[in-house]
């Protein structure tokens, strides 16, 4: 399959644009090189529409490849996760690992020819009323600035671009030991023996905290708020398909109650263990929230025997030690901070109203895919990699159309 035809012309002819290179796109502008970015891709492709993925490290989906730990699986089974056009290979497990997710990820791009622009970070992203096109300005291998210039824009950076470590990092220089981001962690092997505080319980903080356990260290789980706790199968059924499946013929907060009632048959009071549900179900949480129950793979039998220990929030840190805001104080060697992402869309895109001050569309889904001016979102939708698959859509079919209606009165022109 050709690459993208690109037509590109060099612009410094104009004032505005003598200070830098720049780059005409005859087609979208796509900012990030996730699943996200490349579904967009691989539906623009199938249309005939030239694009550019500008993508600010050195490889596709970084977030997989460099910035999660070893153990991930995909939390959901794969029939829910695949992208547009090209299904799993029929030899991958229910759940795939990160590896694999990652070969995949690889595969879809060769099998689209998508190439995106590596080492290419956007500094701003501006639309010009003026002439009615999007300029984007990035710094290239954190040297050169180029500016590419183009009818559409397309926003695939998602809702998990940057780390947020909370307000208790200034605490933290009392502490004078081991911390990290859970984007930093890769396994148990060097916590060996050791007591660590793993400050979160969603997803992650979970499974850090099994990990830790698999490696002989003792770990203990900071739980600030309430939070779901499902189990990810029942009876060797996948419980994410059975509430897609429930949720064709019930309303949302008849699945959630039947949901809570599996979560309680499968898994027992987990109250009694420190993790108190949400009154609000986990379904009506995720949507309204976007927090994500935790689908358990293990975890909660270590809490259950006391092999992770579930504790209350941090009041003060000093050398080695923690003190929790019911008076405990532990002895601690690490801190590992399972505290999320966030979106980076506002450190970059100016004067655009589809995104809200908190880097999310200001629509829910499914209605925030679309902005004036040509701008579009993917990977913003709460609903991982099948409600971006879903916006992916959306938005190659939508530009298309565009571009097909522009070409054709080019040539009757």
């Amino acid at each position: 399959m050709a690459p993208p035809n690109l037509m590109e012309q060099n612009c410094n002819n104009y004032d505005d644009f003598l200070s830098r290179p720049c780059t005409w796109v005859n087609g979208p502008i796509i900012v990030g090189a996730g699943p996200s970015g490349l579904a967009v891709a691989s539906g623009l492709r199938r249309q005939g529409v030239p694009f550019v993925v500008l993508e600010r490290t050195d490889c596709i989906a970084s977030l997989w490849r460099r910035r999660s730990y070893d153990r991930l699986k995909l939390h959901l089974p794969k029939q829910f996760c695949q992208l547009p056009g090209l299904p799993f290979p029929d030899h991958f497990p229910e759940y795939p690992s990160k590896d694999q997710f990652v070969d995949y990820l690889e595969s879809y791009a060769a099998r689209f020819a998508i190439t995106p622009r590596f080492d290419h970070s956007v500094h701003s992203a501006k639309y010009d009323d003026t002439i009615g096109v999007w300029r984007v300005t990035a710094v290239v291998a954190g040297a050169e600035v180029a500016e590419y210039i183009g009818r559409w824009l397309v926003v695939a950076t998602g809702e998990n671009s940057e780390k947020v470590v909370p307000e208790l990092e200034g605490l933290l220089d009392e502490f004078a030991g081991d911390v990290i981001h859970v984007c930093d962690y890769k396994s148990g092997e060097r916590y060996r023996g050791k007591r660590v505080l793993v400050v979160g319980c969603g997803n992650s903080g979970m499974e850090i905290s099994l990990d830790l356990c698999d490696h002989n260290a003792s770990p203990s789980m900071v739980v600030r708020d309430s939070v779901h706790v499902l189990p990810r199968e029942v009876m060797g059924k996948s419980t994410f398909a059975l509430a897609v499946l429930l949720l064709k013929w019930l309303p949302l907060w008849a699945v959630d109650k039947i949901l809570l009632l599996l979560a309680w048959a499968v898994l027992g009071n987990v109250a009694k263990f420190g993790l108190k549900r949400p009154s609000a179900g986990p379904f009506e949480l995720k949507n309204k929230q976007g927090r994500t129950p935790v689908l358990d793979t293990g975890a909660l039998a270590k809490i259950k025997s006391g092999e992770i220990k579930v504790v209350s929030g941090i009041k003060s840190f000093s050398p080695g030690k923690v003190e929790l805001v019911d008076g405990q104080i532990l002895d601690v060697d690490s801190v590992i901070l399972a505290t999320g992402y966030r979106s980076n869309v506002p450190q970059w895109l100016q004067g655009c109203d589809l995104f809200s001050k908190d880097g999310m569309p200001k629509s829910p889904f499914p209605d925030g895919w679309k902005g004036n001016c040509g701008v579009y979102a993917v990977g913003f939708t709460r609903r991982g990699l099948s409600g971006a698959s879903s916006d992916a859509v959306r938005i190659a079919n939508d530009i298309g159309m565009q571009w097909q209606e522009e070409t054709n009165l080019a040539k009757r022109r």
